[in-house]
């Protein structure tokens, strides 16, 4: 953004608007984009392999991976590995994760109703 451009957002007032949404602006940025939220509603039903959730979510070995890597950095998924023949990899939903199972419980609900 240019410094003309964050000039005008703070005459406009602006970043003092947009200040009262930063928790949901954050938030949304950390469980936002299309495949984490795929990924994240997939595992409310629960502890999934990596292939499991590679066929439930239609998503590609590399994105799948790239996004449960983010998601257990941030805290909302766990993975569990067992050493047995074959090496299997499991993914479960942390306490953060869980957490939101309500919240995609609301939107559903006003999805069906609005959209």
């Amino acid at each position: 953004m240019s410094s003309e451009a964050l000039d005008s957002t703070e005459k406009d007032g602006t970043a003092e608007k947009n200040a009262g949404a930063c928790p949901v602006v954050e938030s949304l940025e950390q469980i936002g984009s299309q495949w984490r939220l795929v990924v994240l509603h997939d595992l409310a039903d629960g502890e999934k392999r990596f292939n499991e959730l590679k066929r439930s979510t239609g998503a590609s070995s590399r994105t799948l991976s790239r996004v449960l890597d983010d998601l257990s950095d941030l805290g909302f998924v766990e993975r569990r590995v067992e050493a047995d023949a074959p090496i299997a990899s499991y993914y479960s939903l942390t306490d953060k994760g869980a957490s939101l199972c309500p919240v995609f419980d609301e939107i559903e609900s006003w999805a069906t109703d609005w959209l």
